[in-house]
């Protein structure tokens, strides 16, 4: 999706994101997860969704925040935030997490991902000497030095290398080694247009600009910067905007040029509607507030959740589904899809509990939780209701009318073929009666229609599917018979 961006595809790069809402991060591991939000708020963020942009990075960060972190992908997302938090004008809390990414980069012993924290590094340092006052600018610009050229000796990457190639041109012209500059912002440029890589591009045409300025020719300087301000604008860099644009400015009054500061001025204000002093500080503090709001909900949220899960099977209770239902059916409404909801009764259960006795009772129904996992999906809600019932709801795209009922047929071949030799239920071999249905996303609703339909299917002979009929509405149920008498 950035490399859209990057490459000025902005419609494209919005109807990705679109898509990718609505899917949740697959990973239950709490760094990756913290990656894939951080990464979405990046993308939020450049294509203008502020609100968004903020809420992703805050859930992210308190992700983060949630224990001790390590490994390459917990420098990635340490690089990332201080990214999101550099353009929402909290400049030093952003070197900070910079430096960190560093550290965490550097101790996970790989090369690529170290090359990329310290391009991320050193293009920060650039930025800030870029607005510093002239007494610290060198130091800034000589930091940045250090660390890019590190990069470069380990990347192999071409996107990575590009990008430390371009800062570190930009650093060797702050520096005043204007030829090594040119000669690295050209290569920069040739590199990044072969690929249609935007941002480099800009920052090649940004260097040269400076490098002509420094050399006396502020009329080739004007014609370059101009170039840079519009690749910057199509990549909808909001930085690389304001720093391009003031730099303008500043060429078009040492030529007596007002069409040139006008220009300038357009630039400067269109990257100023997000990252003027005001806006910047409102938005660091609402994300310092929703940070903290989030916080405070998973406390909230993991109380809850002791108080929401089945203890025998680690599977949610009723009370769980209940407080879940609402959210996966309010997203069904949203996304115009399907809500399936798929009611699971063992069958003949009290006879594995007086043949077998209550313990092999019990392991008949963690074994029975355990299927239920691997036959559903992360983001269905699987729970058990009561007993020996079990209940899965779902949400299917508008276009798969059937997609409730194959569950429902996996989960009950998946019970009657288990070997429960293990469960040592003395020779009974349990099986699952299913009731399913479909309809207004409403869990009363289901509920009353999927325990009709596991009615019918107990009533016509047991281990079996029956599906809740209406006029045109799909219904199966399976062959097979009992493993035991009725």
């Amino acid at each position: 999706m950035l490399t859209l961006l990057e490459s000025g595809q902005v419609d494209e790069a919005n109807q990705l994101f679109d898509r990718l809402l609505t899917t949740p991060p697959a990973s239950q591991d709490r760094v990756a997860r913290a990656s894939a939000l951080i990464f979405r708020a990046i993308s939020a963020w450049r294509l203008g969704r502020t609100p968004l942009a903020l809420e992703l990075a805050a859930e992210g960060w308190t992700e983060l925040d949630a224990g001790p972190i390590e490994g390459v992908e917990a420098a990635q997302s340490i690089g990332r935030l201080g990214y999101l938090l550099d353009v929402v004008g909290r400049r030093g809390e952003a070197l900070q997490m910079a430096r960190r990414s560093v550290r965490l980069a550097r101790d996970s012993g790989d090369p690529e991902s170290l090359a990329h924290c310290l391009q991320r590094l050193g293009g920060g340092l650039n930025l800030i000497a870029a607005d510093a006052d002239p007494a610290n600018r060198r130091d800034y610009f000589a930091e940045a030095r250090t660390h890019l050229e590190e990069g470069l000796t380990l990347v192999r990457e071409p996107r990575t290398h590009r990008s430390l190639l371009g800062a570190l041109a930009r650093a060797l012209a702050g520096l005043g080694e204007f030829e090594r500059a040119q000669e690295l912002a050209i290569r920069t440029i040739e590199l990044s247009r072969e690929t249609g890589y935007g941002w480099g591009v800009c920052v090649g045409l940004w260097v040269l600009a400076a490098v002509r300025r420094q050399q006396g020719d502020p009329a080739q300087s004007k014609a370059l910067l101009l170039q840079a301000a519009q690749a910057a604008e199509r990549i909808e860099d909001t930085a690389l905007m304001q720093s391009v644009g003031m730099d303008l400015a500043e060429v078009g009054r040492q030529l007596g040029d007002p069409a040139t500061e006008v220009a300038a001025l357009r630039y400067v204000l269109a990257a100023s509607q997000r990252s003027v002093d005001t806006l910047r500080e409102g938005l660091g503090q609402a994300l310092e507030q929703r940070r903290f709001a989030v916080r405070q909900q998973r406390l909230a949220l993991a109380a809850q959740q002791a108080a929401a899960r089945d203890p025998l099977t680690g599977l949610g209770n009723r009370l769980g589904l209940e407080q879940s239902a609402p959210v996966l059916l309010n997203a069904v409404v949203a996304t115009n899809r399907i809500a399936w909801l798929i009611l699971v009764d063992v069958d003949h259960f009290k006879n594995v509990n007086d043949v077998a006795g209550h313990p092999a009772g019990d392991a008949v129904l963690r074994q029975i939780a355990k299927l239920l996992r691997q036959e559903c999906r992360t983001g269905d809600l699987v729970a058990r209701w009561a007993g020996d019932e079990f209940v899965v709801l779902l949400a299917a795209a508008p276009n798969d009318l059937g997609a409730g009922v194959a569950v429902a047929e996996r989960i009950r071949a998946a019970v009657a073929e288990c070997d429960w030799a293990l469960a040592a239920t003395e020779g009974l071999r349990p099986t699952a009666s299913v009731g399913v249905a479909t309809g207004l996303p409403e869990l009363d609703v289901l509920f009353t229609l999927a325990d009709a339909a596991l009615y019918r299917a107990k009533r016509l002979g047991r281990n079996r599917v029956e599906v809740h009929s209406e006029p045109g509405a799909l219904s199966t149920s399976a062959d097979a018979q009992p493993s035991w008498p009725a």
